[in-house]
């Protein structure tokens, strides 16, 4: 490796103090003489050496200099562009390439699918390249390509192949993460592009399962991936295997356990996430499966469970079990977040930068540029005509004396340093992130385009920002604005403007401005309104959790003998079983209750739902002017149907709704399979019958008691 290429990569934290050596130095053969491996040590080895101090004060233990003792007096700083306020280096980079996918998974993909864009809106392969080589250029030594699927983009391998050739500046690691429906057709020729690491999404081991939780087929062709790659591994292919599992109650946490013995006779990974909230995927505490929950089930199988030291900027917590060729890990965001050593970027298949993973604040990378190429997409022919890639590989000449940057990459540097720095400590907490407005995770690496939203931008009339000392230039703050908003904000020049005078840039947001916090308090009297009156979901964290039941009934009354006669001979109507299909709906109907009655809390965890569903005979018909005992004896002069619902839960909220909810979803299905011979039937008397639990501890209705 070349004297020029180890400088370019930068291996000192941006605030250590080395000795900068004059840009007319002799060259060093023994440095020259380093090789690749050689200098991947460069990085970890400073860690054992006091930066306060001046490498030029440090001198080795042997006389004769190591060729990586004169790596680390020669090293430049890491990237001052790449490196936050908290002093994290972001050297992993994550390119989504496409916004496409062959399957439809749950919890990243809404039911309904996603709008696509528009072609000339997402980048195309040589913009990808130019940013990889700029990020390659200030210290990124990993390239992570994502979706969407990007195996189902059509020139995936040539766009490898040219990332690919990024080691000669420093690249080191090239990985792709995959469902694997259509790896193992392209696995070879990506290996021969420099293909690292694979992490592979799978969820199931059942086929049946694996359509469901897909909405789509594909299982055996996963498969066929995963062996593949072993395959290649066994001939020296060296990819690191990871499988990543998304646990979600009640639809695969009983498969943790097989998913670990994968590992027993194979060296891979497999990796639990928690579940995580994105928009459209119906996320609730109930349904995430926490990293103590999984550790705990896994450790009762197999308790020589052992910790595995890992790397710092690690996402993963790593296990062991004797024996095993494989490990178990946890990605652990929801509960124990990893973000104090967080050192990854994301760059969305249109062109954003986006630094952190729950963040929505975003900077557009894409029009600075297309600035040149009058905003039109960049093909291969205008990449080699502006000479994006030599200048690119010039931006590393930018810390060093008397280097030359070009106007646009110091504009894009600027622009990508002043949104690592707006980088936050951490991203916010498991409430927090329940009720933020974050895309789907199909789009997480891919922004909603909003045409009302679309600004021209001005990039000369904004003042400059100065960081630590640094002058900046002329940057839109507002393209980095962090606060939540209701839409993806997507600042780009979607065609050019007909009028010759200047668009007036948006007024930048006070930074200044003390954080405001919505109210929680509730009205004494109706707690779902609050101190100003207005709706609200009741805060509930700081109640206890307790054991809650409720009771309720209502009637089904019918205006004609023939439902009562078919129900009582005991058979069916042409639906079928009237009673078990009436029970059936109304446990799904307790189970929904969030969805229908707005203000109800999701994620409960019932703990029983019990629906009886009786036939009541006709009363006796009655005299003339004959006092009936109950009014509403009448009503039962052809008989109906009692349905009768108790819901129970331990939680912090009482399950009254769920027991009502349930009760009438019974007696609405009891309509619907009757209605052929009774369209005039009633539904009526709905009511609470009991309720424990709760501050109001035991309540029972008075006529419930007196029945009694």
């Amino acid at each position: 490796m070349t004297e020029p290429m180890l400088l370019r990569r930068g291996a000192v934290h941006a605030t250590t103090s080395w000795t900068r050596l004059p840009r007319n130095r002799p060259r060093n053969p023994g440095l020259e003489r380093l090789t690749l491996s050689q200098t991947r040590h460069v990085s970890s080895g400073l860690d054992s050496i006091t930066t306060s101090r001046d490498a030029s004060t440090i001198s080795p233990t042997s006389k004769s200099p190591s060729p990586r003792w004169e790596a680390l007096k020669t090293a430049k700083p890491f990237s001052a562009f790449l490196t936050d306020t908290f002093d994290r280096q972001h050297d992993y980079l994550r390119i989504s390439v496409t916004e496409r996918c062959n399957l439809r998974c749950l919890y990243c993909m809404p039911e309904e699918g996603v709008p696509l864009s528009p072609p000339s809106h997402l980048l195309t392969s040589p913009e990808i390249v130019y940013l990889s080589s700029l990020f390659v250029s200030q210290g990124v030594t990993k390239i992570r390509l994502t979706g969407g699927e990007p195996t189902v983009r059509k020139d995936i391998v040539p766009l490898m192949q040219s990332i690919g050739e990024l080691r000669r500046d420093g690249l080191r690691e090239l990985c792709l993460t995959t469902n694997g429906i259509s790896l193992h057709r392209k696995l070879e020729p990506m290996v021969e592009a420099g293909l690292t690491g694979v992490n592979l999404s799978l969820d199931t081991l059942d086929p049946f399962q694996f359509q469901i939780m897909t909405r789509r087929k594909g299982f055996e062709a996963v498969m066929k991936s995963i062996d593949r790659i072993l395959e290649l591994n066994k001939m020296g292919a060296g990819i690191k295997l990871k499988i990543n599992c998304v646990v979600m109650r009640g639809l695969n946490e009983r498969e943790i356990i097989p998913f670990v013995e994968m590992g027993r006779d194979n060296p891979i990974e497999v990796r639990f996430i928690e579940y995580m909230p994105f928009d459209g995927n119906k996320w609730s505490q109930g349904k995430m499966v926490s990293y103590q929950e999984m550790l705990a089930l896994i450790r009762e199988k197999y308790p020589t469970l052992e910790k595995v030291t890992g790397h710092k900027n690690d996402t993963s917590k790593t296990y062991r079990i004797p024996g095993f060729q494989g490990r178990v890990g946890f990605i652990t965001s929801m509960t124990h977040n990893f973000c104090g050593t967080c050192n990854r970027l994301r760059i969305t298949c249109d062109g954003n930068l986006k630094v952190c993973l729950f963040g929505n604040a975003e900077v557009s990378l894409r029009d600075i540029i297309r600035k040149q190429n009058n905003h039109e997409p960049i093909d291969q022919a205008v990449l080699e005509e502006l000479g994006l890639l030599e200048a690119a590989r010039a931006a590393a000449q930018l810390h060093d004396e008397g280097g030359l940057v070009s106007q646009r990459e110091k504009e894009l540097l600027d622009v990508i340093g002043m949104a690592v720095k707006r980088k936050k400590a951490k991203h916010a907490g498991m409430g927090a992130l329940e009720n933020m407005k974050n895309r789907p995770m199909i789009l997480i690496d891919k922004t909603r385009e909003s045409s009302r939203n679309t600004r021209h931008l001005s990039w000369q009339s904004q003042s400059p920002l100065v960081t630590k000392g640094r002058p900046w230039t002329n940057i839109p703050t507002y393209m980095l604005s962090t606060g939540a908003s209701s839409n993806q904000v997507r600042f780009y020049r979607r065609e050019r403007s007909n009028t010759s005078e200047p668009q007036q840039p948006r007024k930048p947001t006070s930074t200044n401005a003390e954080p405001t916090s919505l109210p929680t308090a509730s009205d004494p009297d109706l707690p779902h309104l609050n101190r100003s009156q207005n709706v609200h979901m009741t805060l509930i964290d700081e109640k206890p959790v307790t054991k809650r039941l409720a009771t309720s009934t209502c009637m089904v009354y019918f205006s004609n003998r023939r439902p009562w006669e078919i129900l009582r001979e005991g058979r069916g109507t042409r639906k079928g079983d009237v009673f078990s299909i009436a029970r059936i709906a109304g446990i799904t109907a307790a189970k929904k209750t969030p969805d229908i009655v707005p203000l109800c809390h999701p994620g409960l965890g019932l703990t029983g739902v019990e629906v009886d569903v009786k036939l009541e005979d006709p009363t006796p018909t009655m005299e003339r002017g004959e006092e009936t005992k109950e009014k509403s004896s009448a009503s039962l002069k052809h008989g109906g149907m009692r349905v009768t619902a108790s819901v129970s839960c331990l939680g912090r909220t009482g399950v009254e709704m769920e027991a009502m909810t349930a009760t009438m979803g019974a007696a609405l299905t009891v309509y619907d399979m009757l209605k052929a011979v009774d369209k005039g039937m009633v539904i009526g008397d709905l009511k609470l019958l009991e309720k424990i639990g709760g501050k109001s501890g035991h309540w029972v209705r008075e006529d419930v008691v007196r029945d009694e």
